[in-house]
Parts: C-alpha cells; structure tokens; sequence
C-alpha cells in the first residue's frame, strides 16, 4: 500500500488520537497532584494508562486475531473515548487511576491493531518513512496539544482537557469506521488456544532478540515515558510555572521532534535503523540531564528542545525495529509481545520519576532517567542486529535461499 493510501485509514485517525493524547501531557500530573496526592501517586495515576497497556498487549493480539484488525481499532477508539469523557464527571482520585487503567487497555487494542495493520500494508524498503511519517504524525499530535491543553486548562479548570480528549477520540473512531479497510485474512477463524501456541513458538524461536532488543527497547521508552512526568512536574513545582507557561515549553520541544519525521525515515531505510536510533537516544539523555540544571522557563525550554530534537531524530524507531523482526507468519504474535516489552518500558518510566522524586526529589529522577536512556544506547550499539539500509538489503538479496 502506498503511503498516501495510508492517510485516511491511518494517518488521520492518529492525529486526532495524538493530538488527545498531547492534551494531557502538560495537565494530567498537574490534575492528579491537585487532587491532593503526593508525587508517587500522581505518577501512578500517570502510569496507569501503560500498565493497562501492557497488560493488555498480548489479549489484544488474541482479540486482533480473533476479530480483526478493524473491529480492534475501532474498539480502542471508543475505550479511550469514553474514559476520558468520565474523568471530569467523576472527579476523584481512584477514579482517576480506574479510568486511565481502562483507557490503556483501548490503547492497546488501538496500538497493537495500526502497527499490525502498518506491517501488513507496507514493504521493508518503504517501511522505514510509512512508520516515521507514522511517528511523524504521532508527533505533531503532541506539538499542538500540549499548548492547547494548557490554555484549555487555565480557562477551563484541570479537568476541561479530558473532555476535548474524548471528543477527539470519537472523532477518530468514525473515520476509522468508514476508511480502516481489513487487512488480516483470517477473521475469526483463529481461536484462542491456536493463537496461544503460535505465541509461544514465537517466545521460544525467537527468544533471543525479544530479550536483547526487547530490553533495549524498554530502557528506551523508560525514559521517552519518564520526560513527560518530569517536565511538567519539574516546570511548576521546581521553577513555579503555571500550566500554560508548562504547556507551551512541551509543545515548543514537540515542534522540533515533529519536523524530523522525514530525515529519521530516510536515515533508517537507506543508511540502517541504528543511524537513527542511537543518536535519537543519546541526545535525549544529554536533554534529560540538562532538566535538573534548569533555572527559569528559558533554560527549561534549552533542555527541551534538546529532548525534541533527539526524539525527533528517532521518529518510529521502535515500531520499524519490531516490524523488521518479526516472523512471517506471526506478525501479530510477536508484535504483541514486542509492544508489551515496550509498554513496560512505557509504564516504568513514570513510577520510576514519582519513586525517586519522593525519596530523594525530581532532579535526581531526571539523572536517573538519563542514564537509563544511555543504557539503551549501548544496549542498541552491542546487542540488536541491523535490520535496515541499503547495506542490508543487498545483503539479503545477495544472500542464499534459506541463509
């Protein structure tokens, strides 16, 4: 499928889901701290859409199997949507963390179902801009939303961003209604337990890389996961800024993550996935260690921007890696399992922030979020095989059959 046939099935939808997603970013720490919990909760409340995520990955991959990848798609739309609508009805803290635990496993159900429908729709000398400009417009999703989020905030109250989330969110789901073609063959015609023996060949056979890469994979998203946490927290509870002023340094850092979607993508097809993904991560842990040496909003916005341009640089890194990995055969099983070693990564990065900032405060969560990001990188370096690039790809085709 070419990538302009991509648009309205995927590209659309994402941006409308991203950009809900933006809008919390700067005030759901700010929302569940109001409600009068300490830093460690707040960051359970932060960490509750990834764990509902991760638990539900490898469900998810039975359901896509089981349904399709439409119907899984159009499932998650709609458990994100309504969460998101009850957080400002409800009010309370419980609720709160109940909701977000919920609207991770529409996560996903909507996460897992568009990268195996990506990897079905796209070939591996493509695969690297399909996926980054994928990235790409997951990313213009948190430029414009954090902004938003917070002047909605500040004239609305902290609750206000829930509700134009989840107007988005069905907004998303009624495109992906009319456009979301089917790609997967066997609708319906896989049960339960035949999925779960594949899913266990897969663990087996490929065991090897889903520890390796997978572990890269998950210090990675420890630290993507974790910036959203100290940023807003460090910006208005270290430097006393309000929710627009945080908002606004969120949203000018995913300025510059979001125009490098096209340079990651053609680093990653014609160079190799590594060109992009090991300068993404190591200038992101030189950003986060910066974030403690912040004085005011201007130095705040330095440390940011430099967070930005690394994650910019590695715009659908993780996905393209998994889809390069993955069997033939068992897209969705390993994807599955690929995302939930991911999405612990995802949910570990802010219980970490809200753990270490309680016991010894936000500057030193920042220090160990970077050194976390400098893992990955060696981790990248030493341990994860390229599977990208011209050098690979003649490689393989000059390879011989079953080498």
């Amino acid at each position: 499928m070419q990538r302009s046939n991509l648009l309205l099935p995927v590209y659309l939808p994402t941006l409308l889901m991203s950009l809900g997603q933006g809008i919390l970013i700067p005030t759901l720490p700010l929302y569940a701290k109001s409600l009068g919990v300490t830093f460690a909760l707040v960051s359970i409340a932060v960490s509750a859409t990834g764990l509902g995520t991760l638990l539900a990955d490898l469900p998810a991959g039975v359901l896509l199997e089981r349904i399709g990848r439409r119907p899984s798609m159009l499932f998650g739309c709609g458990s994100v949507a309504v969460t998101c609508l009850l957080v400002p009805v409800l009010q309370n803290f419980p609720s709160l963390v109940v909701l977000q635990f919920i609207g991770g496993i529409g996560t996903a159900l909507w996460a897992v179902s568009r990268h195996v429908f990506l990897a079905d729709s796209t070939v591996p000398e493509q695969r690297g801009r399909a996926i980054s400009m994928f990235g790409g417009i997951n990313r213009i999703g948190t430029f414009g939303g954090p902004a938003v989020g917070g002047i909605v905030a500040d004239h609305f109250g902290l609750a206000s961003p829930f509700l134009v989330s989840g107007v988005l969110a069905v907004i998303a789901m009624i495109i992906a209604y009319f456009f979301v073609p089917e790609s997967g063959a066997r609708k319906g015609s896989v049960s339960t337990a035949t999925y779960l023996r594949t899913l266990g060949r897969v663990v087996v056979k490929h065991g090897g890389v889903l520890s390796t890469a997978g572990f890269a994979q998950l210090c990675s998203q420890m630290i993507r996961a974790g910036r959203q946490v100290v940023v807003p927290l460090y910006g208005a509870y270290a430097l006393g800024l309000d929710v627009s002023s945080v908002g606004a340094v969120i949203s000018i850092s995913s300025a510059i993550d979001m125009v490098l979607f096209i340079p990651a993508g053609i680093l990653m097809d014609r160079i190799g996935r590594k060109a992009a993904i090991i300068p993404c991560f190591v200038i992101l842990s030189i950003g986060m260690a910066m974030v403690p040496l912040s004085t005011s909003y201007a130095t705040l916005l330095v440390a940011t921007t430099i967070m930005g341009f690394g994650n910019g640089i590695g715009s659908g890194t993780m996905m393209t890696l998994g889809a390069d990995l993955a069997p033939p055969g068992a897209v969705g099983s390993f994807l599955g399992v690929w995302r939930l070693i991911g999405d612990v990564g995802g949910a570990g990065g802010p219980m970490i922030v809200g753990a270490v900032a309680d016991l010894i405060g936000l500057a030193a969560s920042a220090y160990a979020l970077a050194g976390i990001g400098l893992l990955s990188v060696a981790l990248f370096a030493f341990t994860v095989p390229e599977t990208g690039g011209r050098r690979h790809e003649a490689a393989r085709a000059t390879a011989p059959p079953g080498g």
